[in-house]
């Protein structure tokens, strides 16, 4: 499948209002922006011209602009000539080495869990697993997703580290804009489910060598299957 360029692409107007997050207004617009780019509402390459995006919020100019700079800090945004921003565009450089950040983290989140694991933990962690296989009979694409990112963020929140899952989503944002791109491969959900079945055995066994081999195997799985993106989704990637 070919996408359009984004240049025909215009879905301000898919926007939430600024009621459905808090803080500044500021602090909303970011975070109606930044939601819409990680689900690839606004994909990337995408145009964000403030003249747009303050009519459609109803606010001035600055607010939008601050939104953006928080955008370009994280990564999201990036700034163009005659335009305000687009959204940055893939590069397969950059999914490589947040696959490799992830697996590097997720490799000793599992590591520890596998000593330090409860009961609770582990039944939490079964009935996600659970749902997951419940939300692939049912062909809901978009629920696994949300389902199988769970899984993993509880898997980071069990160590009891708290900055940890905020670190490991923030270093990951291109990652995951990429990984919304391969819902629609038929097999690899169910896939998915029986490499998480693994990793949550090695935790329950408390084999923490098994643990980080299953979690290694499973993320070891991303790369194969985003390198044919960059055919698939030209306008998405970064050109050279």
């Amino acid at each position: 499948m070919r996408v359009k360029p984004v240049a025909e692409l215009s879905r301000v107007d898919e926007l939430p209002d600024l009621r459905s997050s808090t803080g500044s207004l500021a602090q909303r617009i970011h975070h109606v922006l930044h939601t819409a780019i990680l689900d690839l509402t606004f994909p990337p390459g995408t145009p964000l011209r403030k003249a747009e995006l303050a009519h459609r919020f109803g606010v001035s100019r600055a607010p939008v602009t601050e939104a953006i700079a928080i955008l370009a800090a994280e990564g999201l945004v990036e700034a163009m000539p005659q335009v305000t921003a687009r959204v940055t565009p893939l590069s397969m450089a950059a999914l490589r080495e947040e696959t490799f950040l992830r697996c590097a983290i997720e490799g000793a989140v599992v590591e520890r869990l596998a000593k330090t694991r409860t009961d609770a933990q582990l039944a939490r962690l079964g009935r996600n697993l659970r749902l997951q296989e419940l939300l692939v009979e049912d062909g809901d694409t978009r629920g696994f997703f949300e389902a199988d990112e769970e899984f993993h963020t509880m898997l980071q929140e069990f160590t009891g580290l708290d900055r940890l899952s905020g670190f490991a989503a923030q270093v990951t944002l291109q990652l995951h804009r990429a990984r919304q791109l391969l819902l629609p491969e038929a097999r690899r959900p169910t896939e998915t489910i029986v490499e998480h079945r693994e990793v949550l055995e090695g935790i329950r066994r408390q084999d923490a060598p098994a643990a980080v081999k299953a979690m290694r195997f499973h993320l070891g799985q991303l790369v194969p299957r985003l390198k044919p993106l960059e055919q698939t989704y030209p306008h998405y990637f970064r050109e050279g």
